[in-house]
């Protein structure tokens, strides 16, 4: 955000400047404009390949019957909420009911979003698992396990407070 605040403050002032330069400018020809490109870029604050808190958890491999997460491998559906992360019970998407996420109702302070790892394929959501999920007070971006593990790990990074459920890869319907 400090990037981004100082970009602002300073964009009125370099196009005041670049205007002066073309008034008093008798050579007809157009000035070049400095990139703003990496003014506005947050490539400075997010590194996604280094740099990751050793408490941050951090998505690195996922395989048809697991997950690898600081370099820890589990095997099976597992539940990350933050920086904490559980063996989760469904085996398939059919599973996943308002019942196997009621951790959301007690949990505080609740996640933003919840990212749903549907397996190999992104999967429909049940209407009643959207209205339990929207009653407490998350959003649901539903993807394939693997995708969603990458979403997950840009997230946390980011700093928010993200959710996720995530079946195997290898699980399919």
């Amino acid at each position: 955000m400090a990037v981004r605040g100082r970009a602002v403050e300073t964009l009125p002032k370099l196009m005041r400047s670049l205007r002066k330069d073309s008034a008093s400018s008798t050579v007809t020809r157009t000035p070049a404009l400095p990139s703003l490109r990496r003014a506005f870029s947050l490539y400075d604050q997010i590194n996604l390949i280094d740099n990751v808190p050793d408490d941050q958890l951090r998505f690195q491999r996922y395989t048809e019957t697991g997950f690898t997460v600081n370099g820890i491998n589990y095997e099976g559906s597992l539940l990350c909420v933050g920086n904490l992360v559980t063996s989760w019970g469904p085996r398939k998407f059919s599973e996943i009911t308002p019942q196997s996420l009621s951790i959301f109702q007690i949990i505080r302070p609740i996640p933003e979003i919840l990212i749903l790892g549907c397996g190999r394929y992104i999967e429909p959501v049940d209407p009643e698992l959207r209205r339990f999920i929207r009653s407490t007070g998350m959003k649901l971006e539903a993807l394939d396990s693997r995708n969603a593990a990458s979403t997950y790990n840009i997230l946390n990074e980011e700093g928010r407070i993200v959710a996720a459920a995530l079946l195997p890869y290898g699980v399919s319907s």
